[in-house]
Parts: structure tokens; C-alpha cells; sequence
């Protein structure tokens, strides 16, 4: 997934980073990148998830679900890439026994065109289309990933809430991917671009995925059982907490541990070493609820 990047002010943006994965024998651990901290007592209320731009592969999935209960799930190409590695997986995820976080790439700014709305509603019935093409059931919850964030322009939530409403009518559920950190602008004022959309919806239903990884609140590159909370990332409505990405980025997450010397995160183990990755916390085992049994 993409990496933040600035395009104008008073923007703060959010993505999801892109990875390649490095192999295994070149990497210098500085600790077990992903540290297990074992809890009894209570029946969690969180559960571990993974997000990468690229397929980890059919061989990979047995030693990641050892670890994680669900993935990510690209309906088209991922920021930065040419193709969509995911396209024809859903069935082998599943079998896998991951529930999915079913991902959509959205527009940046610059490419809004004169009728951002149209073009909302366009690329939604795409996404709906592709989603029911890859066998997800009706009701699967489809995350918008919109790569610019802060206070959104008026075209950008044009975009957005035609794309919502048009998820909403093709018989699937909308949810956004988007920043859990604070942007101060120049005003003085902080804006949580996840707040900003959540305080624009009106009645529409949305799901919630907010990054945030700086330290704290993110306990870093690190798997606890259970995983911290949605609502710990800061956004008190979040279903879903994405709290580490590959690579770390050195202006958010310097303070943070467990990353390996590379900068990346690593699933522990075995196979699952040759793949950097992104953690996530969520609500539920199945955060998009496309499973289809």
C-alpha cells in the first residue's frame, strides 16, 4: 500500500504503502519482529489482520493464518502498480480459512475531471461489479482507498460520497480507508481526516479504517493477543486500525519497535519472513464480512 504524499496545502494524506518484498537472508533482525504477548481471561474484542499491495502467494497462506485471522483484498490495481496480483484469489483466501478487508483504489485530486461525482459513481459500479465477478457476497463491506486526506476539498467528498452511495445501491456496503492522525493547518486548526469525512456523511452508513502509527498509540511492529483495540488508534468510531506499516515511516513511527533493520514488518516465522507487511486490529474476524460460509 502507498505511502503518504503531499500535494498541496492544507492537506494531510493517507494511503496505504507498497511493498517488494525483500528476501529472507538479507535482513538483520534488531528483535522478533513480530513479539507475541500472551493474555487469558476475557474472549478478545480484537483480531489480527494483514494488509499488502501484493498477492504473499498460495504457498504463503497456511504460515500467515497461523498469525493473522484476516487480509487484505485488492478489487484493482494497488497504488503504484500496473496490475492487481489479488484479481482470481478470493476462493483460495477463503479456503485459507482469512476473513478479508476488501479493498477499491480511488482517485487522487488531480484526476477528479469536471464532474467528480459522475466519476464516483463510475468507479463504484466497477467496484461492485469486480467484487461480485471475484465471488464476494452481497453485503461485503468495500473500503475506499482515497490516497489525499486533511480537510477534504469539495470535489474529493463529491467523489467520495457518490462512490458510497453507489456501493450502497449496487447492494454492498462502503467503508473508507483514512488517516487517524491529527494535521495541523496553518489556521491553527487540527483536522483527523477520518473525523472530517465521519462529520460529512449525513445518513450514509460507513465503515471506518484509520491508520495510525505513530508511537504511541501504536504498539509498533509487535502481535499481541488480543491486538489492541480499533478505538485505541485515536478515532473512537474505528472498526478497524491499521498500526504498523512497511516500510516504517521515519517522520511518524521513529519511536517505534519491533520494525527489522530494514525499516519493514515482518510476520514471523518460516515463509512468512520473506514478506513485509502492514498490522491491523479489527472489530471482527471478518472486517468486510465477505466471507461466503
Amino acid at each position: 500500500m502507498k505511502k503518504w504524499f503531499a500535494v498541496a496545502s492544507p492537506f494531510v494524506l493517507f494511503g496505504i504503502s507498497l511493498f517488494s518484498a525483500n528476501p529472507a537472508d538479507k535482513l538483520a533482525p534488531l528483535t522478533d519482529s513480530l513479539r507475541t504477548r500472551e493474555f487469558t481471561g476475557e474472549t478478545p474484542a480484537s483480531y489480527l489482520g494483514f494488509d499488502r499491495n501484493e498477492y504473499p502467494g498460495d504457498d504463503k497462506l497456511k504460515e500467515l493464518r497461523k498469525t493473522f485471522v484476516y487480509a487484505s483484498y485488492w478489487l484493482n490495481s494497488p497504488p503504484g502498480s500496473k496490475r492487481n496480483t489479488w484479481s482470481g484469489k478470493q476462493s483460495k483466501v477463503e479456503a485459507a480459512g482469512f476473513g478479508f478487508l476488501v479493498l477499491f483504489n480511488g482517485r487522487l485530486y488531480r484526476e477528479l475531471g469536471a464532474n467528480p461525482a459522475e466519476l464516483g459513481r463510475s468507479d463504484a459500479r466497477a467496484a461492485a461489479a469486480t467484487a461480485r465477478r471475484e465471488g464476494f457476497p452481497l453485503r461485503t463491506i468495500i473500503f475506499l482507498d482515497q490516497e489525499e486526506g486533511g480537510r477534504l476539498l469539495f470535489e474529493q467528498k463529491a467523489y467520495l460520497f457518490s462512490w458510497v452511495d453507489e456501493i450502497s445501491r449496487a447492494g454492498f456496503r462502503a467503508g473508507v480507508y483514512g488517516s487517524g492522525i491529527a494535521f495541523h493547518e496553518k489556521s491553527g486548526a487540527s483536522v483527523i481526516t477520518a473525523e472530517d469525512v465521519h462529520e460529512s456523511t449525513g445518513q450514509r452508513d460507513i465503515t471506518y479504517w484509520v491508520t495510525n502509527d505513530a508511537c504511541p498509540p501504536s504498539p509498533g511492529c509487535t502481535v499481541s493477543r488480543p491486538p489492541p483495540l480499533a478505538k485505541d488508534s485515536g478515532v473512537e468510531f474505528a472498526d478497524v486500525w491499521q498500526f504498523a506499516q512497511s516500510p516504517r515511516r521515519k517522520d511518524i513511527a521513529a519511536s517505534c519497535r519491533g520494525y527489522y533493520a530494514d525499516g519493514n514488518c515482518y510476520a514471523p516465522g518460516g515463509a512468512e519472513r520473506s514478506l513485509h507487511l502492514d498490522l491491523d486490529s479489527a472489530t471482527s474476524p471478518d472486517p468486510s464480512h465477505g466471507r461466503t460460509r
